[in-house]
């Protein structure tokens, strides 16, 4: 997909060529408002915009969408009032920019009144909300708009906010074009070759590690989850190092490029779904590849295990013991729980390094969706920095809340035979007991922070918001986010 141009204007909207012009709408205290930026196109109007859009039954509730011909009152033939809600904070204007953007396909050019209010959020709302995937199709469709202008002063801070947006915003398209893209084509082999062209044309450092590596290396639960497709496992580990680098952060990611649940196998009703079961991963090298383009003044170091969960006459089964990077031993009680098997190689390799922070990201539980629902993300780990990470996704539209990891369901994970079990002998807070079993592998001293995205990483309805159908790219924001906190803050 191409995405919009974006460029700051500062031009006469009345007199502007364009398409169409997008204003926003506010759920005021006395009924319809229109938000702060639309004043020029409500003058053109002789004050009569709240009117015609009243009379066409517009509310201003989030995600609306009303047109209206301006018939030659301003140079643009046709107004796209968009809801904001009650507010006109930084995810309402970019929820309001996606909705307009996705209406916007097909046009040439348009202005963006949003960007009065945030610079930002506005451009970043445009890319996503303008984002599709159709690699795979014949009709293509009519394809995003081409320019949009974002009227706003091009001062120096809203040049910044802008070239910041966009990097975030085409990062997070990268996660999306992964996490699209269907499992024939993405495997282990042929994702890690994707992430290394990406992260080598961002300047990164690359290693991959194949199958006869993580053996001699001793990566078991990579190794086990993966030893039953043909399509064998790969860790792929990426290497930034910004100027006077202030903090270690490392990063890990999930890439289960399919996941039938192996022998314990899943039911046939949306397994197609787990083509998304490496969203984790695409978002870490979607992420590292931003980290590059923004130089955060930090040193970041990818984990990335890749590999398909498959059932046949060589897959691990219940029952097994596998011995884990670092030495530890895990008892298999289920098969399907083998996103935290090759997680726990990763984290311990990444703590080798000595990170101050681990992030960690991945399509974790089923049990995340049951307790959270389809657009919060459950976040767990080291208290402190658990509660900094949700509180940071939030704020950047991701939904997340904290989770705790109470101590009374770290025996249920308790082996007869290994140092611990896969899952626990119950369903009773099955994203919890995740969470302590991966923290078994963290080294003592580094700030931790898990991010299950079962749910909010792929979205199965229909768009709304700057939400596409597909892969949502969750958490990249969050994350990125996270590291200009740390950059900034320590």
């Amino acid at each position: 997909m191409t995405a919009p141009k974006l460029a700051l204007t500062e031009g006469d909207l009345s007199t502007t060529a364009a398409d169409a012009v997008v204003v926003g709408t506010l759920q005021g205290a006395d009924g319809l408002e229109l938000a702060p930026g639309a004043e020029a196109v409500a003058a053109a109007f002789d004050g009569a915009l709240l009117d015609v859009l009243g009379t066409l039954r517009a509310s201003g509730k989030a995600d609306e969408l009303v047109k209206v011909p301006t018939f030659g009152k301003i140079a643009a033939p046709l107004v796209l009032a968009v809801g904001l809600g009650k507010t006109a904070g930084e995810e309402q204007v970019r929820r309001a920019s996606g909705v307009a953007a996705r209406a916007l396909a097909g046009k040439k050019r348009a202005i963006n009144t949003l960007a009065a209010l945030h610079v930002g959020a506005a451009a970043e709302g445009t890319l996503l909300g303008a984002y599709s995937f159709t690699e795979y199709k014949s009709d293509k469709g009519e394809g995003a708009v081409v320019k949009v202008d974002l009227h706003a002063a091009g001062s120096k801070e809203n040049k910044a906010a802008l070239k910041a947006a966009v990097a975030i915003a085409e990062s997070v398209a990268i996660a999306r074009d992964f996490i699209n893209t269907p499992p024939n084509d993405l495997y282990p082999a042929s994702f890690a070759a994707r992430a290394e062209k990406l992260a080598t044309a961002a300047g990164l450092d690359v290693e991959i590690l194949d199958e006869k590596a993580l053996k001699k290396q001793g990566f078991g639960g990579i190794l086990g989850v993966g030893v039953g497709s043909t399509r064998q496992p790969r860790l792929v580990r990426i290497s930034y190092k910004g100027a006077k680098a202030v903090k270690k952060v490392a990063l890990v990611g999930k890439g289960i490029t399919f996941d039938t649940g192996g022998i314990s196998i899943k039911p046939a009703a949306g397994m197609d779904e787990m083509t998304s079961d490496m969203s984790g991963a695409a978002a870490i090298v979607a992420t590292m590849v931003l980290a590059a383009k923004l130089k955060y003044p930090l040193e970041i170091i990818a984990s990335i295990p890749m590999a398909e969960n498959m059932p046949s006459g060589d897959a691990y089964r219940p029952g097994d013991v596998l011995t884990m990077y670092g030495g530890k031993t895990v008892e298999v009680l289920n098969t399907d729980a083998e996103g935290r098997l090759i997680l726990s190689d990763a984290i311990v390799r990444a703590c080798e390094d000595g990170p101050d922070y681990l992030i960690e990201t991945a399509t974790l539980t089923g049990a995340q969706v049951v307790a959270l629902g389809k657009r919060t993300s459950g976040v767990m780990g080291s208290d402190e920095f658990r509660d900094r990470v949700a509180a940071i996704g939030t704020a950047v539209g991701e939904s997340a809340w904290p989770m705790p990891l109470p101590e009374e369901l770290r025996a249920d994970l308790d082996s007869r035979l290994a140092d611990l079990a896969n899952v626990t002998g119950h369903r009773w807070g099955g994203m919890l007991a995740a969470g302590l079993f991966l923290r078994e592998f963290v080294a003592e001293g580094v700030q931790w922070a898990h991010i299950d995205i079962a749910g909010p990483a792929f979205h199965t309805g229909g768009p709304y918001g700057y939400t596409s159908k597909g892969g949502t790219g969750v958490p990249v924001r969050t994350i990125a986010a996270v590291l200009a906190d740390i950059a900034a803050n320590g």
